[in-house]
């Protein structure tokens, strides 16, 4: 409210805290950026794994079945990227392939043993979260 009574008194005044407003939030999202390529790095070292393919994992665990669309559309990712980690966690022995049972061409993908027992690593390690990700998460 106070913004817009600013704005019909002084539009130049207004514009100078809109995109005053703007810049702190891209300032913000720029910092939360640089908070999750942090973790990132560290996770990838701890568990050979990117966000993504931990991403993937994450998603198998909650609905143990998916075609390589659900993937990407639990993932948000495009379809090629979702193929590249889809193909990246299989070659880790983390996921494997089922055949549709209605549709031999139908793809799905689950948890091989080894995928579960990595998530039980993550699950019981306490890795480290940069402050900025705490507050979010």
């Amino acid at each position: 409210r106070r913004q817009r009574q600013m704005c019909i008194r002084d539009r130049s005044e207004c514009e100078f805290i809109y995109i005053t407003g703007i810049m702190e939030t891209l300032c913000r999202i720029r910092d939360i950026y640089r908070a999750i390529s942090e973790f990132e790095v560290q996770f990838m070292q701890e568990f050979d794994l990117s966000l993504n393919e931990g991403m993937l994992l994450c998603t198998l665990l909650n609905t143990p079945k998916l075609t390589s669309s659900e993937i990407a559309e639990a993932l948000g990712l495009s379809a090629s990227n979702a193929s590249k980690i889809i193909r990246s966690v299989e070659e880790k022995k983390l996921i494997t392939r089922l055949v549709g049972k209605a549709d031999k061409r139908q793809m799905h993908f689950a948890l091989t043993p080894e995928g579960k027992n990595r998530i039980t690593v993550i699950k019981n390690s306490t890795p480290e979260i940069p402050a900025l990700l705490r507050e979010i998460v």
